[in-house]
């Protein structure tokens, strides 16, 4: 009888993830670069995942990718762009889903208001200088920050 359930299991969870990508588009993200004036990168640590990120979200429906840029880190971080961010690329991002993909923005001109911060989302904010980020940042964290910084091409993955 728990064999049984276990394939129902499997069975309804393969269907279900079947019809989302029948019925689910490509999904967009965005991640911002922010770069505080004296060279150091602002990261997030969410609540729901390990790891020091750069922040940013979803797109919602209607909106664009610089819109939901802007949305995101007033959300996050409570800054607003007193400049336009520049695009690094758009990645393919493969650990989420094979329709995922994310903007990746350089913002160099900010303001930062006081971010409510610990928060349900978001557990701690920080500038870090890129050669003493967190131990626990992100490889594709690192490989962002090193290619914004070091003025190489975008990896087409995230």
């Amino acid at each position: 009888m728990a064999v049984q359930k276990h394939i129902g299991t499997r069975l309804i969870t393969r269907l279900m993830h079947g019809w989302s990508r029948l019925s689910r588009g490509m999904t967009l993200g965005v991640k911002g670069v922010v770069i505080h004036p004296a060279g150091e990168i602002l990261l997030v640590r969410h609540t729901y995942v390990p790891g020091w990120h750069l922040p940013g979200g979803g797109v919602e429906v209607g909106e664009t990718a610089e819109h939901a840029l802007v949305r995101e880190l007033s959300e996050e971080v409570a800054v607003t762009l007193i400049g336009p961010p520049r695009l690094h690329g758009l990645l393919l991002n493969l650990n989420l889903a094979r329709r995922d993909h994310v903007a990746v923005f350089v913002v160099e001109h900010f303001a930062q208001g006081r971010p409510d911060v610990p928060n349900r989302e978001i557990r701690e904010i920080g500038f870090f200088a890129p050669h003493a980020l967190p131990e626990d940042t992100t490889g594709p964290t690192r490989r962002r920050i090193a290619e914004v910084l070091g003025g190489t091409p975008p990896s087409p993955h995230w």
